[in-house]
């Protein structure tokens, strides 16, 4: 049997999680709390990141399998007058756009808290 992606980060948490209710019960509540504004900050960038660029999403820059459309960026290659960026550059920067968006939304939750 395969283990989820993550299981690791998830048991370690849960570990933690439970040294601090030994450790520090009265600031477990906290910890959640923390917890709770992050991962909900995480969400909310992640979808500003789809309502600021509904175009630009970074599934839509993967090559296609046989019989699919072809992906957006070979649209602007056959235009003369646009400059030709390659499938993987555009997907490596809308990546890195969304990691981006959903960091800042992260640290400006964690800080605010």
């Amino acid at each position: 049997m395969k283990l989820p992606r993550l299981f690791g980060w998830l048991f370690a948490t849960l570990l933690l999680l439970a040294c601090i209710g030994l450790v520090y019960p009265n600031q477990l509540p906290v910890s959640l709390y923390k917890l709770s504004l992050v991962t909900m900050a995480g969400v909310i960038g992640y979808w500003l990141d789809r309502s600021l660029f509904p175009y630009a999403r970074p599934d839509s820059f993967i090559e296609p399998e046989e019989g699919e459309d072809a992906p957006a960026c070979d649209a602007i290659s056959a235009d003369e007058d646009r400059a030709f960026m390659p499938c993987s550059v555009a997907f490596a920067a809308a990546m890195l756009r969304r990691a981006i968006i959903v960091g800042c939304a992260m640290i400006a939750i964690g800080l605010g808290a």
